[in-house]
């Protein structure tokens, strides 16, 4: 509590509005502290605390668009880029998200430039704790050292953050004076040092919920390894993390998405939210998603954003052994009939199908169909027991109950295993891989959507009298894997399953080099479903957004920008 305590008032303390000048990377404090403050213990741990303050991307600043593109769980650039979601609502709102689904994507969007700006800001606050910290006399040896090792493993997440959406940026330290800085060098290798700097003096837990642990940050490694199919490399951090004894997978796939079950054992590592704590604006709540909300109809009453698409709800179908169909499961559209997993109920809302404890989904709870589909989001969204708990009473107007205090697991051990899975198949091991897909689905059908007329029926056995509204079927790989092709498909179906909708689809594509294909693929049935689809592909280029137009300007030393547009700008 202390930890979140701090993390709620240290940017009214020390860091002010983002600056996109020529030094957007300074900070210039709001509050009245001078050197000696910032330079006490305290001055240095509430700087601390303001960089982790960013993970969730929301400064209270507005920007263009607000705290949308900024979100923690990239809806926007991981989730509607991809074929897990639509941007949904209605056409005319929020157009510039619209852009980035069909793939009409123009270095002026302000959507670009609001991610942009938010992730440099959390690099700004890392160094500038990394430069106060470095100077310190007034802290010992160690806390200085877990210092650094905390502010490095923040500076390589923002960076990395960026370089998943632009892949082109430049990468900043505490030494930097000029950030007027070309974007032409691979800034993986400084990702990666950090990281292993940071791994070498964190401690294996920490006192305060929240922060970051030795090995969160060997799992965030072997992320980046993973992008760079090292995956001899990623396999080591991660059997590290296993090793650890440290997390375990929830009972209940559920689990990871009640807010009363934050900071599980399946919580490796993820950004910190709270409401009702004094904050009006109720900054400090899951901001970036409220727009994921049912509309109209809904008990929630806005927005309809990140609606998942039918190929989405599609894949979830399983055969006769419970197992999905890698080949033919969008042949045609889910009916009452087929086979389904049951984390499908816990991804997306139906017709029909209680959505937790809020009465069943009705299309009436859909803004407008024909543009996003007739499915909601499931995955940030509350239960009803939680209303007046984790919606911000202090929020007036229709905004007030989409904000809630369920947090956002950058990483979590599915994850872990699921990587360590894709390595093992990757590197041939096709036995050690099925082991491990088992073990994401055989919690799969631990627990089911119920009835949800209390609190205790949410969650359900998957055979339970009660469910009438689906057929849950999921079952583990029973024959051995011998085939190294067909155990990497069913390794990364499982991933889609198991992480759909939490802002890693998009990237996951990209880096197994088969995102053009399965999007034009995607695209060429959806669009028969969705009209604002007809005629849209995926080109090359959009393997990477491009660099926001004003930051190129602002990069400019004698009239020539040193920040390189992306290929095909």
């Amino acid at each position: 509590m202390k930890f979140l305590k701090y993390l709620i008032v240290a940017s009214v303390l020390l860091v002010g509005a983002f600056s996109c000048g020529e030094d957007f990377l300074n900070i210039n404090p709001q509050g009245a502290l001078d050197g000696a403050a910032l330079e006490s213990p305290d001055g240095i741990e509430a700087s601390l605390i303001s960089a982790y303050s960013m993970l969730d991307g929301w400064n209270g600043q507005w920007g263009n668009f607000g705290p949308w593109a900024r979100d923690a769980g990239h809806w926007i650039f991981a989730n509607v880029s991809s074929d897990d979601a639509h941007k949904g609502s209605e056409a005319s709102d929020l157009p510039d998200a619209g852009f980035v689904e069909i793939f009409q994507w123009l270095p002026t969007n302000g959507l670009f430039d609001d991610y942009f700006q938010s992730r440099y800001e959390g690099i700004a606050r890392v160094n500038a704790t990394l430069a106060l910290n470095s100077g310190s006399e007034v802290i010992s040896a160690d806390r200085k050292a877990e210092i650094a090792a905390e502010a490095k493993f923040l500076r390589a997440h923002y960076h990395f953050d960026m370089w998943k959406v632009f892949k082109n940026i430049p990468y900043y330290t505490e030494e930097d004076t000029d950030f007027r800085k070309a974007n032409s060098e691979d800034i993986l290798p400084m990702v990666i040092s950090d990281l292993t700097d940071a791994i070498s003096a964190l401690p294996a837990d920490q006192g305060e919920v929240g922060r970051v642990t030795k090995s969160a940050a060997q799992a965030y490694l072997a992320r980046v390894y993973m992008h760079q199919s090292d995956f001899s490399s990623a396999k080591s951090q991660l059997q590290a993390v296993v090793s650890s004894g440290k997390y375990s997978l929830n009972p209940c796939f559920h689990d990871n998405f009640n807010a009363d079950k934050d900071n599980s054992p399946e919580s490796v590592f993820a950004v910190q939210f709270s409401v009702n704590d004094g904050d009006a604006g109720a900054s400090n709540g899951n901001y970036g998603t409220r727009l994921g909300f049912p509309h109209s109809g809904s008990p929630f009453g806005c927005c309809g954003f990140n609606q998942p698409t039918q190929n989405l709800v599609n894949a979830f179908k399983t055969d006769e052994n419970g197992l999905p169909l890698f080949d033919t499961f969008n042949d045609a559209d889910l009916t009452a009939d087929d086979n389904v997993d049951p984390r499908l109920d816990w991804t997306a809302g139906r017709d029909g199908v209680p959505y937790f404890d809020w009465g069943n989904h009705e299309r009436a709870w859909i803004r407008d169909p024909s543009n996003g589909g007739i499915y909601s989001p499931k995955k940030a969204q509350f239960h009803k027991e939680h209303q007046g708990i984790y919606d911000s009473s202090t929020s007036a107007g229709a905004w007030g109950p989409q904000v809630t205090a369920l947090n956002y697991n950058i990483m979590r051990y599915a994850d872990v295993l699921l990587y360590l899975a894709e390595c093992e198949a990757e590197l041939g091991n096709l036995e050690e891989a099925r082991s491990l897909v088992n073990m994401i689905r055989e919690r799969a059908g631990n627990c089911a959507q119920g009835p949800g007329g209390s609190a205790a029926e949410i969650e359900v056995a998957i055979d339970d009298a009660s469910i009438t509204w689906a057929n849950y079927k999921v079952e583990p790989y029973t024959d051995a894997w011998t085939n190294q092709s067909a155990a990497i498909a069913a390794v990364r179906m499982e991933r889609r399953l198991e992480m759909a909708m939490e802002g890693n689809r998009f990237y996951d594509l990209k880096r197994w080099g088969n995102a053009v294909s399965v999007m034009n693929e995607y695209l060429s049935v959806e669009q028969t479903k969705r009209p604002h689809l007809i005629g849209e592909t995926m080109e090359q280029k959009h393997l990477n957004f491009p660099i926001p137009a004003v930051q190129v300007d602002l990069s400019e030393v004698e009239g020539t920008p040193m920040l390189k547009q992306n290929d095909g700008y």
